[in-house]
């Protein structure tokens, strides 16, 4: 496996979403798995039809090894609740598995991931996409969008509507929860939620 770019050498063929999960603790697709406590893979309905895809795990993620449960999780379960949306029926994963972070002291500062780890973690995301075969594929995020279409998109331009990926697949994009969060207490909090709510409503209808 010297010289690879990405997980393609750890993705098995299997698409049961035990075996991907299993495969994915031993992945050295790129260097994030050295200093990351473990994967962080996904969680929720595994024959959901709607599909939250984020941009990587958080500090809590990376030490209980679930998605979104740390703060921006909560924002998240919030916004879930306000558009009528049961958390339990939908499939949350992330375009990158492994925790990207700089150590300050004991803190651990979130770093976003670049390009090149957007890439290398692809392969686990089309074999989530072939498993789960959701109907809409929810973007949280810029690095999120651009892991489920291939390109930058731009948030602004593209949110508040369906996208097509497929014939039989849509795309919603919106912000991510931690970019709403940041607005907590400084204003603008409550429109940015409102938002997210908004663009969370349009996969109501298929969760």
């Amino acid at each position: 496996m010297a010289g690879h770019q990405d997980a393609s050498p750890w993705v098995p063929p299997s698409r049961d979403l035990a075996d991907l999960e299993t495969a994915a603790h031993e992945c050295r697709g790129c260097e994030l798995w050295e200093p990351a406590t473990q994967v962080v893979f996904s969680s929720g309905a595994r024959s959901a039809s709607v599909m939250l895809v984020g941009e990587q795990p958080g500090d809590q993620e990376d030490r209980q090894g679930e998605p979104f449960i740390g703060p921006a999780g909560r924002v998240l379960d919030d916004a879930l609740s306000a558009a009528a949306i049961d958390r339990g029926a939908v499939y949350l994963t992330n375009a990158v598995k492994h925790f990207r972070f700089e150590q300050r002291g004991k803190r651990r500062i979130h770093q976003k991931p670049e390009l090149r780890h957007v890439n290398a973690c692809h392969p686990w995301f089309d074999a989530e996409l072939e498993a789960v075969q959701p109907r809409v594929v929810v973007a949280l995020g810029a690095t999120a969008a651009r892991a489920v279409f291939g390109r930058t998109m731009k948030i602004g331009e593209s949110r508040g509507r369906l996208l097509d990926l497929t014939q039989e697949r849509s795309a919603i994009i919106t912000s991510h929860p931690s970019a709403v969060l940041r607005l907590r207490g400084r204003g603008g909090y409550d429109e940015a939620f409102g938002e997210l709510v908004n663009d969370l409503r349009l996969a109501a209808p298929y969760a």
